[in-house]
């Protein structure tokens, strides 16, 4: 292990004991000198000059591939006393799992994979997906929606500058961190966002997406509990995006486009998230053109269209009818409007009401779904979400 790794790993090794102790933690080399510790200013002097109340702290010995060191861990400001022994078999845990991913090819292109095979739906274990993830630093425990974010046009220069100081990976994998210490620093919370890298200039973000992660974008919301619905916070994560999209281009200086995936539960749930999220940037860029927020439920017709998946549509068409759930009046509406050719006075005098109050029932149904019945994509919207939910109820 050379001096830059040793640095490294005493790094790791400090940050995650003073997570997981909540305590201050310093590494010494051989010599008693600092190289890393949670009090920054003692980097780089003799340990024992700068702390005259050395012996206040707990000291753990350590052997990082060879070369001997310390590990000195301050006891907590609460009074609480840390064993010695405690200190040491937590301290063992958290060097062996440092420096086992850290001798590793890259722990950074290893994330990314991981997190490539995991959205492609490979079929593993749950537990096992969650124990790698964590050797990995990732926690996929709480529930994640999938944000795919496609910023090829700046990641991916169209001609390589020739007279430029990197290669062109140098270049791609600069910009590509640019991308995610911008989405890192947007969302304010790195433990709850997970980025990787996936090719072709796209950046998927496993964003934590329960009402509490998305607080800030939520209006009304009661900020508790986790979302248990696949369209549930849909709302919130399009605002998220939206604003997102607006940082990234400040960044960036050229165009984004963003696609959004439902929640669904488990950690195999990201795959599912991850297609609808593909599905809506797909769609939307096409259709609705660069520098977009892209959501299946926002997509119109081409989303009924363009989805392959039977139960993907089956599902929009139940939410996006969900509004009118309780209102029979207002599907009655619905069907006896489309069966008339959506003439007003044809329907009007098929339901025995007057136009005015035909018009009233419509303009209540455009309120609840955000669809007019009136206008003709709205109108083959609804009649094609229609037809789905009947043809799911009668199978």
């Amino acid at each position: 292990m050379d001096v830059d790794e040793f640095d490294r790993v005493a790094e790791a090794v400090v940050e995650r004991t003073s997570h997981l102790l909540s305590v201050g933690a310093t590494v010494l080399d051989e010599r008693g000198v600092v190289v890393a510790s949670s009090s920054h200013q003692l980097i780089g002097s003799h340990f024992e000059t700068a702390n005259p109340t050395a012996e206040h702290f707990v000291r753990v010995p350590v052997l990082l591939d060879d070369r001997p060191g310390e590990v000195v861990v301050s006891q907590p400001e609460t009074g609480e006393v840390i064993s010695p022994g405690v200190a040491n078999v937590l301290l063992d845990l958290i060097i062996n799992q440092t420096t086992v991913v850290d001798r590793l090819p890259n722990n950074r292109d290893l994330k990314n994979k991981f997190i490539h095979d995991l959205l492609l739906g490979e079929r593993r274990d749950e537990a096992m997906l969650l124990r790698e993830a964590q050797v990995l630093g990732m926690d996929l425990n709480p529930p994640r929606a999938v944000v795919l974010v496609d910023a090829s046009p700046f990641i991916l220069p169209s001609t390589p500058d020739s007279g430029a100081d990197e290669s062109l990976d140098e270049l791609v994998g600069r910009r590509t961190q640019l991308v995610i210490a911008g989405i890192v620093a947007f969302f304010d919370l790195p433990s709850d966002t997970i980025c990787a890298y996936i090719g072709n200039g796209e950046v998927v973000v496993l964003k934590a997406s329960s009402t509490k992660d998305l607080s800030a974008w939520t209006e009304g919301a009661d900020g508790g509990g986790y979302i248990v619905a696949s369209w549930a916070n849909l709302t919130a994560l399009k605002r998220a995006g939206q604003a997102l999209l607006e940082r990234l281009r400040a960044d960036t200086g050229g165009p984004i486009s963003i696609g959004i995936g439902r929640y669904h539960p488990g950690v195999q749930g990201l795959a599912a998230s991850y297609r609808d999220a593909r599905a809506a940037l797909t769609l939307g860029r096409r259709y609705q053109g660069e520098n977009g927020v892209h959501c299946l439920d926002g997509l119109g017709i081409p989303a009924f269209v363009g989805v392959s998946d039977e139960r993907t549509k089956i599902d929009l068409a139940t939410h996006l009818l969900s509004p009118l759930d309780h209102e029979p009046e207002l599907l009655e509406t619905l069907e006896v409007f489309f069966a008339r050719d959506c003439c007003p006075s044809f329907a009007a005098s098929d339901l025995c009401i007057h136009r005015n109050t035909l018009s009233y029932r419509l303009d209540k149904i455009t309120s609840l779904t955000g669809l007019d019945p009136r206008r003709f994509d709205d109108a083959v919207e609804i009649r094609m979400a229609l037809v789905l939910r009947s043809l799911c109820e009668a199978a």
